[in-house]
């Protein structure tokens, strides 16, 4: 089920990323080296009182501003007020309420979404508590004033958040609709391809990268099975800067991934796979996402007995970190081979719930082991007394061993491995946690 997503906005230099940072536990505004997957990271898994949310951070808000990078980060807190269940606007007791503070705050009236308002840098109360009550004519209610640096004040701050999440999303109702996110570039062929698959233009279709604005669901029955299709759309072009615009996709690639069951990842079989492709897929893959590889465009290619070869060849080099899923090869223009979609969603799906009885698992431990002893460090030998599966979506995996350390990160990929041959898994990530275990 969807985790609950939290946008923070506010003008520049209030605080944002500290609070981002102090939230989420730790310093990951920073870009953080995740083997196979570089991305910009701008949201986070967040947890409070047992309650998961994803935050996003953003740029800061300057409405009536002329410079060009200041209108691409409004624009990208926009779409992260758009994708938002609740807004955390952030402003600054130091530099009191200021006249862009109530235009955010205008901005936020209109976007119909529950808001929660923090007065940062209240580092000490003593001196700054007084002030914080300033913030009250800004029509938003209560004012937490908050220290992101200290930290101070979080714990009712974040108490107060909870309160405005969605029900159904902290309490994880099933639904019997397979969701599915249509993710990808801006221009790859998202939009077509709900088209194609609903028989009529429910999306707007453009050569144009990102024209169209929001995410939309489609319901679809095929073959008795109900699915949700999640069309993340890219922004309308605003400025002919395609990096800029095309970074905005990511938020709305969050919001997204986050609603659904399985993810297809879109390329335009035109161009290949770019960098920004990589960040998207990784989003997916990090939050353990069922993900199925779709190339696109693929009645556009000149072709001999070796363009789908290369092209594979392509795809594993540069998505790594994707080996388990499965490839179809589209024409969303056409036809072609979209109908296979549908089997390779109910499989990656019910893969991303797959659960094995711990006998069965430890069966299949033992002949792996030995097939290929466990590894040894200086006389050591690894030693893996058990394995059980703790949850799904994705499959997650207890080893209990003599020494975590002595795990390394190529028989645990070897392990998993054996698993997916004796129980498929196609296109879902599998994750293991490693115990210790005394003798």
């Amino acid at each position: 089920m969807a985790k609950p997503i939290l946008a923070i906005v506010g003008r520049p230099n209030v605080g944002k990323s500290t609070l981002f940072n102090r939230i989420a536990g730790e310093r990951i505004s920073i870009v953080e080296n995740t083997p196979g997957v570089t991305r910009d990271r701008i949201y986070a898994d967040a947890e409070w009182l047992d309650k998961h949310f994803t935050i996003i951070d953003t740029g800061g808000l300057e409405p009536e501003s002329e410079d060009a990078m200041l209108r691409h980060m409004y624009i990208q807190a926009q779409i992260a007020i758009e994708s938002a269940d609740v807004i955390l606007f952030v402003t600054d007791v130091r530099t009191g309420m200021t006249d862009m503070d109530m235009q955010v705050a205008n901005i936020l009236r209109k976007s119909k979404k529950p808001v929660v308002l923090a007065v940062n840098k209240v580092d000490d109360l003593a001196k700054y508590g007084m002030q914080v009550y300033e913030f009250y004519s800004l029509g938003l209610g209560e004012p937490f004033g908050v220290s992101g640096a200290q930290p101070l004040g979080l714990g009712d701050l974040l108490d107060e958040i909870i309160k405005h999440f969605p029900k159904e999303k902290l309490e994880g109702e099933e639904e019997d609709s397979i969701k599915v996110a249509i993710i990808g570039r801006p221009n790859v062929g998202k939009s077509s391809l709900v088209n194609r698959i609903l028989g009529e233009n429910r999306v707007i279709v453009s050569d144009v990268a990102g024209t169209t604005r929001d995410a939309i669901d489609s319901e679809y029955v095929y073959n008795k099975q109900k699915y949700t299709f999640i069309d993340t759309a890219g922004m309308r072009r605003k400025s002919k800067i395609k990096e800029d615009i095309e970074k905005y996709s990511i938020i709305r690639a969050v919001a997204a991934i986050e609603r659904a069951d399985v993810c297809i990842m879109m390329l335009n079989a035109e161009e290949g796979v770019t960098d920004q492709d990589t960040k998207i897929a990784g989003i997916a893959h990090e939050a353990g996402k069922g993900v199925i590889i779709c190339v696109n465009k693929w009645d556009l290619i000149e072709k001999d007995n070796h363009t789908m070869n290369k092209f594979m060849k392509e795809i594993d080099e540069e998505f790594k970190y994707l080996s388990y899923a499965p490839k179809l090869f589209i024409s969303a223009a056409t036809g072609q081979r979209v109908t296979k979609l549908f089997e390779l969603i109910t499989i990656v799906n019910e893969s991303n719930n797959r659960r094995v009885q711990t006998g069965v698992l430890n069966d299949v431990l033992i002949e792996a082991m030995a097939m290929n002893q466990p590894p040894a460090e200086k006389g050591r030998p690894l030693k893996i007394y058990y394995i059980t599966e703790v949850s799904v979506r994705p499959p997650t995996f207890v080893l209990f061993v003599n020494d975590t350390t002595l795990l390394h990160f190529s028989y645990k990929r070897y392990i998993e491995n054996q698993l997916r041959e004796a129980f498929g898994f196609v296109g879902t990530p599998i994750h293991f946690i490693a115990r210790n275990r005394k003798e």
